[in-house]
């Protein structure tokens, strides 16, 4: 009986851990496995919303996606590029002001940081539009005070989208970067300033290597969905700066193009997924983690 009891416990023993990981592989397979299966599923077939959907492996659904948007896609990633590299610039200088120079005020800027997010994203979109329209407070400000042409504008263009973007995006930038710089002992500047490094060489040897984690896992939270967004384009690109956002959310509700938009949606996030893992190796993920845990 000992033996038999000592047997179940340690079967127990072996299961438990399976078991505690059980709910996080079911939850996976539910919202991701199956979801991304049914849109490869769909993206290869063919008919219509009224006759029906029929899967026959029909890969021209990939071919006519790019030959049709291939414009849409280059632009969503070139904007999506841009508006990290200028969260990058905003958020950084932020973050790492918080991070050294917050002192017991950090909680309160990092709630400043976060504070849009109390407002819906609509909102804040069309919000920044209100400020960029040409008679509005900021250009219509300054076209008043002589500072800009009458014909100045910056609403419907590229740098409106993008700015939107940033705008919208930016604390996704600041908070993974704030939590690295926030963990890092400072006596390791210290450190290079008792060896006679500058401010300049201490942050491009020091602070910069050490806060690569958070640059990393910042431009993944900003670059995968700016460049998927179709609200900011909308609302402040016109429809000469359509990104394939809008194109997939046109293709699923408004022409039940449902192939044809999983075939879009698949090839999104293929290029996506070979962008990140390219950005990852360029950046050397493996030595980002090693400095990290040291």
């Amino acid at each position: 009986m000992a033996a038999e009891r000592t047997g179940r416990r340690g079967r127990t023993r072996r299961l438990a851990p399976y078991a505690l990981v059980l709910p996080g592989w079911m939850w996976l397979a539910l919202f991701f496995v199956a979801p991304i299966a049914s849109v490869v599923s769909m993206s290869l077939m063919t008919g219509s919303l009224g006759a029906g959907y029929a899967f026959t492996f029909e890969v021209g659904n990939y071919t006519r996606a790019v030959g049709l948007y291939w414009e849409q896609i280059v632009r969503s990633l070139v904007y999506g590029g841009l508006a990290t590299v200028l969260c990058i610039a905003i958020g950084y200088p932020v973050a790492y002001w918080i991070a050294f120079k917050g002192g017991a005020y950090k909680s309160t800027y990092l709630l400043l940081v976060l504070l849009p997010f109390f407002v819906s994203f609509v909102l804040r979109t069309i919000s920044w539009g209100f400020l960029l329209s040409d008679n509005g407070i900021v250009l219509g400000t300054l076209k008043s005070a002589g500072l800009l042409p009458g014909e100045f504008g910056v609403l419907n263009s590229a740098t409106a989208v993008v700015f939107g973007l940033a705008y919208n995006f930016l604390p996704f930038m600041v908070l993974p970067i704030y939590a690295v710089l926030e963990r890092m002992d400072h006596r390791v500047v210290e450190a290079a300033y008792d060896l006679y490094a500058g401010r300049v060489q201490a942050f491009v040897r020091v602070v910069l290597p050490m806060s690569l984690p958070g640059v990393f896992a910042g431009v993944i939270m900003v670059f995968i969905p700016t460049s998927a967004d179709y609200v900011n384009a909308t609302v402040l690109g016109g429809t000469g700066n359509t990104m394939i956002g809008k194109v997939i959310q046109t293709q699923y509700l408004v022409n039940n193009a449902y192939p044809l938009a999983a075939a879009i949606t698949f090839i999104l996030m293929a290029v996506l997924l070979v962008g990140i893992f390219s950005y990852a190796k360029a950046l050397g993920t493996e030595q980002v983690m090693e400095v990290q845990a040291r």
